[in-house]
This record gives C-alpha cells, sequence and structure tokens, in this order.
C-alpha cells in the first residue's frame, strides 16, 4: 500500500456537500429585501442589546463555561431543571455533537427526505450511514420511519416544524415515533420553529424528554428571538446524555456576549409575543395571497412558507428567483431539500410582504 503524498480526510468526509445558506444579496439593486434565512422581521430585544452593551465591559475575560446564566433563564421561561439543559453555539452545533457523542463507523442515522441539511451533513461527518426516508404529503411518516430503523440505527433527527416545508407531526404522532424506536435510539426532535407554532396537537418535546431516556430536544435564539449573528443553541436531554455532550463540547463553546444577550431575550415575552404576532398576522395573509395568484403553498406552521410553481410548463422557480432578485427580493432556492421548482420565503416586515407579493403578480402577469 502506497503512502499518501498530502493528508488525506477520513473516510466519508469527502462524500458531504457543503451546506450552503441563504443568499444575502442582490447585485445592482440598491435596496434588498432578505427573505431566505427565516431571520426575525423584528430583530431581538432591546433588551438583550442592552444586556450585550453592558458585557462589553468585559471582554478581556473567559465566559463562564457552564453558562449558567442562560441555562438558568432558559430554566426559569420553560418550567425546566437546569441541569438537564445545555447551551451550544447555535442549535447546528449540538446536532453535530449528538452525532459526535453517539455515532460511529457502521452505523446508521434516519432523516426524513425533506428534513434539515445539517442532518446529513452531521452523520456522514461521524462516518455512520444517512438513511433517508420518504415523507407523505410534504410532512414526515411515523410508520416509514420505523420501518426504516435496524439494528444499526442509533440515531433518528426530526425537525417538528420541518424546514423547509413548514408542515409538522402532531403530538401523539411523535409519541407513537419514540414508542416504536428502540431504547438505544435516540429521538433528536429539533423544534428551532417550535415557539412560531398555534396547534392545540402541537407539543415540541419538552413532555417526552421528560417521560424518557432516548428523546433529545434542540432549541434556537437564531428566529423567534431575533439572535441568529449570536449564535445561540440549547438542548433538554436526560442527565446521561447530557454528562456525554459535556464531555465532548468546547470548554467555551457559548460566547459572554451571547449568554448575556439570550438570557435578556428569552425573558423579555413581550417581544417574543410581538413577534409571535406579527408573523401570525403575515404569514396567514402571504398564504392567502399567493394562493390567489393560483401558486400551491405548502401549509406552515413555522415563520416561512414554501412556494410551489408549475411542473407542466409556465414560470419556473428559477425565472421567478431571478425576476424578484432584480427587484430586491431575496429567496432560497431549495433543489438540495428536493424541490427543484419551488422557492422558500421567511416572512418579512409588512413592506417587504406587500412589495413581494406585487412583484410575484407582475412576474406571473409579464
Amino acid at each position: 500500500m502506497s503512502t499518501p503524498v498530502r493528508p488525506e480526510p477520513k473516510p466519508g468526509v469527502m462524500d458531504i456537500a457543503a451546506y450552503v445558506p441563504g443568499r444575502e444579496s442582490a447585485p445592482g439593486v440598491a435596496k434588498v429585501w432578505k427573505l431566505s434565512s427565516n431571520e426575525s422581521p423584528l430583530g431581538p430585544s432591546p433588551k438583550a442589546l442592552e444586556a450585550v452593551s453592558k458585557a462589553m465591559d468585559h471582554l478581556a475575560l473567559y465566559p463562564d463555561g457552564s453558562a449558567t446564566k442562560l441555562r438558568d433563564a432558559i430554566a426559569e421561561a420553560h418550567g425546566l431543571n437546569p441541569a438537564n439543559i445545555l447551551c451550544s453555539n447555535g442549535s447546528d452545533e449540538l446536532l453535530g455533537l449528538l452525532a459526535q457523542t453517539y455515532l460511529k463507523p457502521g452505523d446508521e442515522g434516519i432523516f426524513t427526505e425533506h428534513g434539515f441539511l445539517v442532518y446529513r451533513i452531521q452523520i456522514l461527518a461521524a462516518g455512520a450511514t444517512p438513511v433517508v426516508v420518504k415523507e407523505t404529503d410534504e410532512r414526515a411518516d411515523v410508520d416509514a420511519i420505523l420501518a426504516a430503523v435496524t439494528p444499526k440505527t442509533r440515531i433518528v433527527y426530526l425537525a417538528n416544524p420541518n424546514n423547509p416545508t413548514g408542515t409538522y407531526l402532531p403530538v401523539d404522532e411523535v409519541r407513537r415515533l419514540q414508542a416504536g424506536l428502540p431504547k438505544n435510539v435516540i429521538l433528536v426532535l429539533d423544534a428551532a420553529y417550535a415557539e412560531y407554532v398555534r396547534r392545540n396537537d402541537y407539543e415540541a418535546g419538552i413532555e417526552l424528554v421528560s417521560a424518557s431516556e432516548n428523546v433529545v430536544m434542540t432549541r434556537t435564539f437564531s428566529k423567534i428571538h431575533g439572535l441568529a449573528a449570536m449564535r445561540i443553541g440549547w438542548i433538554y436531554a436526560p442527565l446521561h446524555i447530557i454528562d456525554a455532550i459535556n464531555r465532548v463540547r468546547g470548554p467555551f463553546n457559548v460566547n459572554a456576549l451571547a449568554i448575556e444577550a439570550g438570557a435578556a431575550a428569552i425573558r423579555d415575552k413581550a417581544h417574543v409575543q410581538s413577534a409571535v404576532d406579527h408573523n401570525e398576522k403575515w404569514l396567514s395573509w402571504l398564504t392567502h395571497e399567493l394562493s390567489r395568484l393560483g401558486l400551491r403553498v405548502t401549509p406552515s406552521v413555522g415563520n416561512f412558507l414554501l412556494i410551489h410553481f408549475p411542473d407542466n410548463g409556465g414560470k419556473s422557480a428559477e425565472e421567478a428567483d431571478a425576476f424578484l432578485s432584480a427587484r430586491g427580493y431575496v429567496l432560497r432556492r431549495v433543489t438540495s431539500y428536493g424541490f427543484p421548482n419551488a422557492l422558500r420565503l421567511s416572512v418579512g416586515e409588512e413592506e417587504a410582504n406587500r412589495g413581494l407579493i406585487a412583484a410575484l403578480t407582475e412576474f406571473l402577469e409579464s
């Protein structure tokens, strides 16, 4: 066996398609509305900004490695034990830490066909095998997931609600999924958009985690709290899983500014409610207006909509994307998620929402 002439990545790494975030710009356009990354149009709480300003006086000091202040604030907001909470540099880090900690070569990790692209990346990065399960009507199918489980399965990632579809599984279906999994398989409930959901049959995962040894829930401050730039995520999990992840994560994985901002943001319930109210109003309005234009919209409970363009000729998603970008409206192409003829639209400010519909109307009529 010949010696390599340069360092080589371990097997599986070069099979990974690097994650590509939503575009931020539209060259040559003076005013750009970024509607591609599901960010909050209301921005962060003023109390979070104030907390960051005060924390700037202590940048020479390492942050609290346990993020105690942030964990306590999260626990207070949700009625949880802080010992069962671990904070992170965005929830993406947690998805990777779970894979690093519980997957090895030969193992399998399951996710659904339109699930978050990071799941595949982290499964492959851990040297394991990704198993993709078909969805039904753009929604996770519990029976299909359970049918895909083998003795090699060690983790199941479920985005609930899912991105980019905006669909969700009712709590009874999530419970049925957990009950059908072997006890040594971790069910990861990725609830990044949980705060936006207003359905009586939805539960983010807190109750199931509290009652189980193999369920974890991940959450983020990037969406409802408007702190995407801060990169703050958290996990609620059984103590044995918290203990294992703590041994793998970086010692200061949440920076001091993020700790202060997150603690202030989650306590500002009025700001969170304003973000929910804004989303409720404009998600409904956008769904109605897009449907009125003859476009199919996947029913969403998040802060975004998946817009489908006709497959039988006519105007395509690619053409719509180019047309809208030229007018300053940047949406997300979702070909890599299995939707080559669709665009994902984040709910924006009123001016952006109304302008987007006007531009789409012009596009479809031209």
